[in-house]
């Protein structure tokens, strides 16, 4: 069995993996990692390999092996390279790109080649801490991406530059009529245009451009994105697991 980790800046997902599919899942916030062995991984089987995707640092990188010790197992860290699970990486120098962002693409194009054999473009957003949002051609390269603050962070901006504005407790409106509405409204759409303007530049074509949509605000944005949008939650993790194999 396979213990596949994706490290994010706020909390990190986690999956053992057999022949058959994922055995166990779940998350923990990175404050409580140190608990892992004592409440998550205390029963579980030991993994005979452990692979991660890491980018909130080098001190959670640290304490996740500290949690590993009892198995004696190394973490085998995904590394971005040039080429890997059936993608070819584009950006300037592909070992910068991140770790999650080399796996969420693995894992969709996968998953377009399974529905479309001939191959289809693809959008890969993951809405977390930040915002990306990664272009994938039909045949598998990823021509590149954008990098946003997430939607707490939009918010977080605004509020320090409007410090009279009450913008806590907003939802999106089709006509905000509250500055709390008109706060969330403007980032949701925000994010929004800036994926549907990538999507436009991979394929004008209605409809010609498959989003996956992984991350903590991942079904704030889905509703206000033209289809097909598919909301995959472990979407990193599928990847790491792909590339775990290859």
């Amino acid at each position: 069995m396979i213990l596949c980790l994706d490290v994010g800046a706020s909390r990190m997902k986690w999956g053992l993996a057999g022949p058959n599919g994922w055995v166990q899942q779940g998350v923990v916030g990175n404050a409580d990692i140190g608990t892992l062995i004592l409440r998550d991984w205390q029963a579980m089987p030991r993994p005979s390999r452990v692979v991660g995707a890491n980018t909130a640092g080098e001190a959670q990188r640290v304490r996740i092996e500290g949690q590993l010790a009892r198995w004696r197992a190394n973490i085998e860290w995904i590394r971005p390279r040039a080429e890997g699970g059936g993608v070819v990486n584009e950006y300037a120098k592909p070992a910068t790109l991140g770790a999650d962002r080399w796996a969420a693409l693995v894992a969709a194009y996968r998953r377009t080649r399974r529905r479309h054999p001939d191959g289809a473009p693809a959008v890969v957003i993951d809405a977390g801490t930040s915002i990306t949002v990664d272009a994938l051609t039909a045949d598998g390269h990823f021509r590149g991406g954008l990098l946003l603050p997430g939607l707490q962070a939009m918010l977080g901006a605004l509020a320090e530059a409007a410090p009279t504005a009450r913008l806590a407790g907003g939802a999106w409106r089709e006509w905000p009529q509250t500055d709390a509405d008109g706060a969330m409204t403007g980032v949701i759409d925000a994010a929004c245009g800036a994926i549907e303007h990538l999507r436009t530049r991979a394929d004008p074509a209605p409809g010609a451009v498959r989003c996956y949509l992984a991350g903590g605000a991942a079904r704030e944005i889905a509703p206000h994105l033209a289809a097909p949008v598919e909301l995959v939650d472990n979407l990193v993790l599928e990847g790491v697991l792909a590339l775990a194999g290859s």
